[in-house]
């Protein structure tokens, strides 16, 4: 038997106004997205601002509903609203915040696996890596691809090979 260990690289900020002008405007408009997710069962809000090659930035933000698991989190919203209006359009950065107890959450969130899931088709859709601004109080996080988040992952390459 043979163990690998895998590691992620981040880069890692203390603060918003460390980040460059472009990457501080996505991290305010996660921020300001989550502010008006609809959370009223986990109270917990999450907002993600989507950032496409041709500049756009699309917000997302969670919305939950009583009949669980209808709702859908921030980042799908954004990520599936931008490829329904702007198809031809690669995401190129995605920022994400969430807030609980009416405050930013101290440590950084990474989207869920369903989410990433998505990120990584949308990546593999149109062979551009999407770059991640993880935002929390403590410290802000960036992460360079979708692969990173998600090593091992499923794709349709996996689909492919049993035919």
């Amino acid at each position: 038997m043979k163990i690998n260990l895998i590691t992620i690289q981040v880069q890692e900020y203390e603060r918003i106004e460390d980040l460059t002008n472009e990457d501080k405007e996505l991290a305010i408009g996660a921020i300001e997205a989550a502010k008006k997710a609809y959370a009223p069962y986990s109270e917990f809000q999450v907002g993600a601002a989507v950032k496409l090659c041709s500049g756009k930035v699309i917000m997302g933000n969670n919305q939950e509903n009583a009949a669980y698991p209808s709702g859908l989190c921030a980042e799908r919203v954004a990520v599936f609203y931008a490829n329904a209006q702007y198809p031809d359009e690669a995401v190129e950065t995605v920022a994400i915040a969430a807030y609980a107890n009416n405050s930013l959450i101290e440590e950084p969130v990474a989207p869920c696996g369903s989410c990433r899931q998505v990120l990584l088709e949308t990546e593999k859709r149109y062979k551009q890596p999407i770059r991640f601004i993880l935002i929390g109080a403590k410290k802000i996080l960036i992460v360079e691809d979708t692969a990173r988040l998600l090593p091992l992952s499923f794709s349709k390459e996996n689909l492919l090979s049993e035919k």
